[in-house]
């Protein structure tokens, strides 16, 4: 499974692209950060990502792009900057029939780290580690996104797997029940 992993935002925006798979081998694609300056208009920085993302896509074509979950803050223009930003990738994955994911920044964390509380530094060092890279992925918003990409492929994967067998238990009973005549 190929995952493009997304940390929102306008300035910086990380992108991380992994394959992997439970019980298997992680391996970090491309890692990227797209920025724009705050002094260009917000929909220009918007369709500049919107472009950027689209290239990335078309280049890697991933199966699920996974996104960080927008939460509230006290700066509500980070907020609503992070949330345009977000939306972006999901249009992006929408018109390319891509799955999305979200997961919240405590769900990452816990996944790559062990510790839902876990602070940058140690996200890094551990996506260092589990990508086996030589040196640590920069700025934060790199490391962030692949950390993105690795929850999604241990914990998305889990979820759908078993989505999938809730899935065909369903479909089991509901064709079971119009062989006896059942009206559900």
């Amino acid at each position: 499974m190929r995952v493009l992993g997304v940390d929102p935002g306008l300035t910086r925006c990380g992108v991380g692209v992994v394959d992997g798979d439970l019980g298997r081998r992680l391996q970090m694609i491309d890692v990227a950060v797209i920025r724009s300056p705050s002094s260009t208009p917000t929909p220009d920085r918007l369709l500049a990502l919107d472009g950027a993302l689209e290239e990335l896509v078309a280049r890697h074509r991933p199966d699920v792009i996974a996104i960080e979950r927008v939460f509230a803050d006290v700066n509500v223009l980070s907020v609503m900057g992070t949330a345009q930003a977000s939306a972006v990738a999901m249009v992006v994955a929408a018109r390319h029939g891509i799955r999305v994911q979200l997961h919240t920044p405590t769900e990452v964390k816990a996944a790559v780290t062990g510790n839902g509380r876990a602070d940058k530094a140690q996200v890094t060092t551990m996506v260092t580690k589990l990508l086996r890279l030589s040196t640590a992925p920069r700025p934060a918003d790199a490391a962030d996104a692949l950390a993105l990409a690795i929850c999604h492929l241990w914990r998305g994967a889990a979820t759908d797997r078993l989505e999938a067998a809730a899935a065909a238990q369903r479909a089991l009973r509901a064709r079971r029940e119009a062989a006896v005549g059942v009206t559900p």
